[in-house]
């Protein structure tokens, strides 16, 4: 079915977009793989060609440009098979807490270094232990004098090696007897004393993200690395979390769709007894029915994208969406690895490192266990064992 959300504006800019990815994402996935980190100049490259922070306000230095120019760049890294080129993390999670949240001078100071590619962004929220519960968090941050001293260890952080600039998730007030006021968030520069990066983890999938652990050992930060008000932390991430889902629905609709197309051309192409795998009728009915569960769904996700485009905030709907396009991206994808046979099993070819890719995308962001919890919370109904 023919897209109706975009715009000839939003077109053109897939068009730039697509070739900038051919010309430096393509090229260099394998040695990003290889090195388990995508290069900074690339990331140098992407500001000088203004594709990071698109939704910036002009008054920040940014384009002002609605979400779908997000959207577009999700999916034309996803059609790529690049997964681990943290842009929506850095341009649509990050620096909006800088943006929405900071101060002037916070703002000043760092959202053109972001905007150009001079300064890459990560969030630390994540810690060994916990996961989802935010509130158990046990990084804290302690006031002495005009300074916050800030003791923790965080995992999972993604854009974790490269990072120059890092949310910090920390508690300020333990003993608060409402945990949702117990968490404030701080800006912390990499060179800060006390702030060390631990080894690249080894994982499945995502095989150039530089995902990390980070470590606070008594960094010491001034007052006015506060972001935002004390306590107001976790109201600060409930309220971009929103947007993190959505862009994980975004990738995992677009990776699937890719996924689909090559093996729909593949199973065309290969012969099995004297004939095309395609022309057999397990093959037509399983492809048949990812491509039902795509097609529904890129309906839905194009409709909500659209509404978030026009400023609606809509929770349940992102929460769906995060826990069904993940979901079928990983049926996608491994009902499409069995039809390439053992070449699927390759890491040479894109159905294997897609097959890799889709099972975090039920994890992170929230585990879609949680996006159960959340929309049937929404609904009125309750969650409790």
């Amino acid at each position: 079915m023919e897209r109706r959300i975009f715009s000839p504006e939003h077109d053109l800019f897939r068009t730039q977009f697509r070739r900038f990815v051919e010309r430096e994402v393509a090229p260099n996935r394998a040695a990003w793989a290889e090195a388990g980190c995508v290069s900074r100049e690339a990331w140098k490259a992407a500001g000088e060609a203004g594709f990071l922070c698109t939704s910036l306000r002009p008054e920040h230095g940014g384009a002002g440009a609605d979400f779908l120019y997000s959207m577009i760049i999700s999916e034309e890294l996803a059609r790529a098979h690049e997964s681990g080129f943290g842009l929506a993390l850095h341009s649509d999670i990050v620096v909006p807490y800088i943006a929405n949240y900071g101060s002037d001078e916070q703002r000043g100071r760092l959202l053109r270094r972001c905007i150009d590619g001079d300064c890459i962004t990560a969030i630390a929220m994540t810690e060994p232990g916990t996961g989802s519960d935010l509130a158990a968090i046990r990084t804290t941050a302690t006031r002495e004098g005009s300074d916050w001293v800030i003791d923790g260890t965080k995992t999972f952080v993604s854009n974790g090696q490269l990072a120059d600039l890092v949310v910090v998730v920390a508690k300020t007030d333990p003993a608060a007897k409402l945990p949702h006021r117990a968490i404030s968030l701080f800006l912390v520069e990499a060179n800060t004393p006390g702030f060390a990066r631990g080894r690249p983890l080894k994982k499945i999938g995502m095989a150039s993200q530089d995902t990390s652990e980070l470590f606070f050992d008594k960094l010491r930060v001034p007052g006015e690395a506060l972001l935002g008000e004390v306590g107001a932390g976790m109201l600060y991430m409930m309220q971009r979390l929103q947007i993190e889902r959505l862009l994980v629905a975004i990738s995992a609709q677009a990776h699937a769709e890719i996924v689909l197309e090559e093996t729909i051309a593949y199973t065309k192409e290969r012969n099995v007894f004297g004939k095309p795998v395609a022309s057999f009728q397990n093959t037509a009915f399983k492809l048949a029915d990812c491509a039902t569960k795509l097609e529904v769904g890129r309906s839905f996700l194009d409709n909500l994208c659209a509404a978030v485009a026009r400023g609606e905030t809509l929770i349940k709907e992102c929460s769906m969406a995060k826990l069904w396009h993940t979901e079928v991206f990983q049926e996608v994808a491994d009902t499409c690895l069995q039809f390439w046979g053992g070449y699927g099993l390759m890491l040479d070819y894109p159905v294997a490192r897609a097959f890799e890719d889709a099972r975090v995308q039920r994890i992170y962001a929230g585990t879609n266990e949680i996006m159960r919890m959340i929309i049937a919370s929404q609904m009125g109904l309750g969650t409790s064992s």
